[in-house]
């Protein structure tokens, strides 16, 4: 498996560049390490070259990479040719993003660049683009994908396209990018800005929630938040998520017993690999806690979707089993002991059979 990293946008041209010192210093504090630049919409070419310059090198100091997000028409506009993207290099990126796409060729004879540059391709189509490159005999490490973002609410991917074109590129396997959107970020490269994601649904989750539905549906190698500045909370949220294993923050019930709590929240996981509908079951708990007593409580109401169950001394040898509901039951012989946060029910998709899962109650913070 790829090793997974978080990144942070700039956009120089409609931001203070102290401001955007700052913030790069207080990613650096919490380990983001990409940063993401829109180039498309530089106009003058000294001043572009002056403005970049100077804050990609300060990235490059604090331990972050940069790609510059160009288009043909930045190409023609800067009055770079094609096969020297020594502009960019001496700007001290690392990567240059097409927004847009050439012929195939062009992408393929880019990537055997003497600066040694990556060339990122835009993962958001699903067509024949990429197999048309590599058809070209491409310089295959040095292609990396990243996706759109959409800064027009309603008008993000929709999961089943995105997941479709990710496996295009992950197949091959390329590394991968996607965005995620700050609540709190105002600043994007156009003057509509209802926040940047690269999926429509993961517009206003919480910033952690979106990431480690990227993460989880294994296809993303990279997340990088779209819109400038997160605050301070969100960078933090964000850094703190385990990017390999699939989690989920749970609110606890008062009446909690330190068994269950340590069943729920030490204990190590993993859903059965002959699942069900029903219920999915972390049953080694059961075994590891079998002799210790577990009264009833919490076990009259019915259940939904995302609360999590132990089994208690009325339920023979199922008695300490954990349980996550995936459908509305009744059941006294369990006992209710928390409830995944409403806003990350959406991550249940990701509990397949066999999955490696933890829980995260952040009540006491």
């Amino acid at each position: 498996m790829t090793m997974r990293h978080i990144g942070l946008s700039i956009y120089p041209d409609h931001s203070d560049a102290q401001k955007d010192e700052q913030y790069l210093l207080l990613g650096e504090k919490y380990g983001y390490t990409r940063i993401f630049m829109s180039m498309l919409e530089a106009k003058d070419v000294e001043a572009t070259k002056k403005k970049f310059q100077h804050i990609i090198q300060f990235g490059n100091k604090h331990g972050f990479s940069t790609t510059l997000d160009v288009s043909p028409r930045i190409f023609k506009q800067l009055g770079v040719s094609y096969t020297d993207l020594s502009f960019f290099k001496e700007l001290g990126a690392a990567a240059i993003r097409l927004d847009e796409g050439f012929d195939g060729k062009t992408e393929a004879e880019l990537t055997y660049n003497p600066e040694q540059m990556i060339i990122e391709l835009n993962m958001s189509n699903n067509t024949g683009y990429l197999d048309n490159i590599l058809s070209y005999q491409a310089n295959e490490p040095f292609i990396y994908g990243c996706h759109n973002f959409y800064p027009q609410v309603g008008c993000g991917l929709e999961d089943h396209f995105f997941e479709e074109c990710s496996k295009n590129f992950k197949k091959h396997g390329i590394h991968t990018a996607a965005f995620v959107s700050s609540q709190c970020g105002k600043h994007g490269p156009w003057d509509v800005n209802d926040g940047l994601p690269t999926r429509e649904n993961d517009r206003y989750l919480p910033i952690e929630v979106q990431a480690k539905s990227l993460f989880m549906t294994n296809l993303i190698d990279d997340v990088i938040i779209g819109n400038s500045y997160a605050s301070e909370d969100e960078l933090r949220r964000l850094s703190e998520l385990d990017r390999y294993m699939l989690s989920f923050d749970v609110d606890l019930l008062p009446s909690i017993s330190p068994l269950e709590k340590q069943i729920l929240l030490e204990d190590k996981h993993f859903r059965r690999g002959d699942s069900n509908a029903l219920v999915a079951r972390s049953t080694m708990p059961r075994v590891w806690h079998r002799d210790e007593a577990n009264p009833a409580h919490d076990n009259q109401e019915q259940f939904q979707v995302g609360d999590i169950l132990i089994g208690n001394d009325d339920f023979g040898i199922y008695k300490n089993e954990l349980q996550v509901v995936l459908q509305p039951h009744s059941d006294k012989r369990k006992n209710k002991i928390a409830a995944i946060k409403p806003s990350e029910l959406s991550l249940l998709k990701y509990l397949r059979p066999w999955t490696k899962f933890k829980f995260e109650s952040h009540q006491d913070e």
